[in-house]
């Protein structure tokens, strides 16, 4: 292993308690957002459609986020792997699930504390940080891709689009470039702080490398397509439900671009971006405002909320 693996910086408890502090705010601006989203367009209309869903259907569009999250720790323990760092799945589950306890951390970046709890079990940071670059490339692709499906429904939605694809784009660059940035890296002043953010990025660039060879990008490709189409499957039977007529690619589509734009955002959890894309869509497509939020608002609880919950749990639980 590169000697340099432990000189990274670590999400240490201070940024973890900043983290918690940063889950606190969310969940309370989150609210009024969606306070203020039911009182704009009727918040008895939007009980009302709601209540079309009901219990079984939020049961249901609880599945589905499920889905989604073990097709992503699926991926998670593919990259490990690749990366020669494989943990067993019954800690390594329960470590992956306390990331999403901050994941309304901008960026996700609080994520990265699985970092700290991979590195009792002999993960360099290097690798934990790597497999959460390649996590967050790979949604990106995802979502881009799901996004493709339905592009000419909404024309401008292609900026959205364009600008997820061209960071996409540049994260694979980045990655095959690599060799470049290192032959950069040796011809650079290594006391400087720049110097020093160089190694350390060159050496979670090499370890992501691996993550990117064409067998496992293929497989981290499905995976992602599969977990994000499902809460997309999720998001069109809230529609349906709701007595809302709307084609699956259109509703992919919907679910794609809210999830691209909130992400491109950088603001926590995509909130705010996120919901206001995703209700503007929806009105835009002959959707009544009182549906599009309540489906918006039912949505967001069974995906980002419930994986806020899940997270939270798995935090509490002791190693084992």
């Amino acid at each position: 292993m590169d000697p340099e693996s432990d000189t990274l910086p670590s999400p240490g408890p201070g940024r973890a308690a900043w983290g918690y502090r940063a889950v606190t705010w969310s969940v309370v601006c989150a609210a009024l957002g969606y306070l203020v989203f039911s009182l704009w367009s009727g918040w008895r209309d939007v009980a009302t459609a709601a209540g079309q869903v009901g219990l079984g259907g939020f049961a249901i569009a609880l599945t589905m986020s499920l889905v989604n999250y073990g097709l992503r720790f699926v991926r998670w323990q593919t990259y490990l792997s690749a990366m020669g760092h494989a943990v067993p799945w019954r800690p390594s589950l329960r470590i992956y699930l306390s990331g999403f306890a901050l994941t309304t951390t901008p960026g996700k970046a609080g994520e990265t504390i699985r970092g700290v709890m991979l590195k009792r079990r002999g993960v360099p940071y290097p690798v934990s940080f790597a497999a959460f670059f390649s996590e967050r490339l790979s949604d990106l692709l995802a979502v881009v891709l799901l996004a493709l499906l339905g592009l000419a429904l909404y024309p401008p939605a292609g900026a959205v689009v364009t600008a997820g694809a061209v960071l996409v784009v540049t994260g694979l660059l980045l990655l095959g470039s690599a060799r470049s940035a290192e032959w950069i890296g040796r011809h650079f002043d290594g006391s400087s702080r720049a110097g020093v953010a160089l190694r350390h990025l060159l050496t979670v660039l090499r370890q992501a490398r691996q993550c990117h060879a064409p067998r496992v990008l293929s497989v981290a490709t499905a995976l992602s397509v599969l977990a994000w189409g499902a809460e997309a499957w999720a998001f069109h039977l809230v529609l349906e439900w709701m007595n809302v007529e709307m084609p699956l690619t259109s509703a992919v589509f919907v679910y794609a671009v809210a999830m691209l734009g909130g992400a491109l955002s950088f603001m926590p959890g995509g909130l705010g971006g996120a919901e206001a894309i995703m209700v503007a869509m929806l009105v835009w497509l002959g959707v009544g405002a009182p549906e599009a939020v309540a489906a918006t608002v039912i949505i967001r609880a069974a995906t980002l909320w419930f994986a806020v919950l899940i997270g939270i749990g798995a935090a509490a639980l002791r190693d084992s």
